[in-house]
């Protein structure tokens, strides 16, 4: 077994190779290669023990980051400069290594990304609910974990992760990891976690969910009870749990 670290912007994780995406990796995210077969790796994501094959030539040789991505997404550019080119855009999550501070922005192997869209890599955040709403809008992906695309489980397992909580990848094994299982009937709030089979919602205030869903095809808000009511009639069944952290 070896350590990589992914050297794309956002890179799928295969249930075989060329297979079905069934989650994402991030820049600079690192991972335990397993086993190695023609151009295709097997490895387990060292943020969530998820597995799953990439292209090996997406993993690259270890880097000690020293920041990591706060802002939805950001540019990196040619230079310490708004007006030059940008090269490509990195979503948040991801982890960079600062080789030097200049003009407000940060240098790094892929050019230079603005110092305000990055904190340190030990800071954490407080409020998960909160760093979600930032993906307001992004577009619904199955199995997507950045801000160019999320699901149901990458959208909580964004803010959790964030603010320094262990999260699994899949909204099942959030079910069963996460928190305390509340009585039926208990009063949601802010922060707790609403579970349907194969979906998963935040609470973002009384009478109001934030999730990805195929309804809306983005993260959206939505009422609590009119969710409830349009999962249940669209064959979904209930909600399963009723979590809080």
């Amino acid at each position: 077994m070896s350590q990589r670290r992914v050297v794309n912007p956002v890179v799928d994780l295969l249930r075989e190779p060329k297979g079905q995406r069934d989650r994402q990796l991030l820049f600079g995210d690192t991972v335990t290669v397993s086993e190695v077969a023609d151009e295709w790796s097997l490895v387990i994501s060292d943020k969530d023990g998820y597995r799953g094959w990439v292209a090996s030539g997406q993993l690259g040789e270890l880097s000690p980051e020293t920041h990591w991505i706060l802002a939805p997404a950001t540019h990196v550019y040619t230079q310490p400069d708004m007006k030059s080119a940008d090269i490509l855009s990195l979503s948040h999550g991801s982890r960079i290594r600062a080789l030097s501070e200049q003009h407000g922005f940060l240098e790094t192997e892929l050019g230079y990304v603005p110092q305000v869209h990055a904190i340190p890599t030990f800071s954490r955040l407080t409020d998960p609910v909160a760093v979600s709403e930032q993906f307001l809008g992004t577009p619904y992906l199955w199995g997507g974990n950045s801000r160019f695309g999320l699901d149901c489980s990458g959208l909580v397992q964004a803010g959790l992760l964030a603010c320094g909580t262990a999260c699994p990848g899949d909204s099942s094994d959030q079910e069963r990891q996460l928190g305390k299982t509340l009585p039926g009937g208990t009063l949601a709030e802010r922060g707790d976690l609403l579970f349907w089979k194969g979906h998963v919602a935040w609470v973002a205030g009384e009478n109001l969910l934030l999730h990805a869903n195929a309804y809306h095809m983005a993260v959206a808000y939505e009422p609590m009870d009119k969710a409830i009511y349009r999962i249940e009639k669209q064959g979904d069944g209930a909600i399963t749990s009723h979590i809080r952290l």
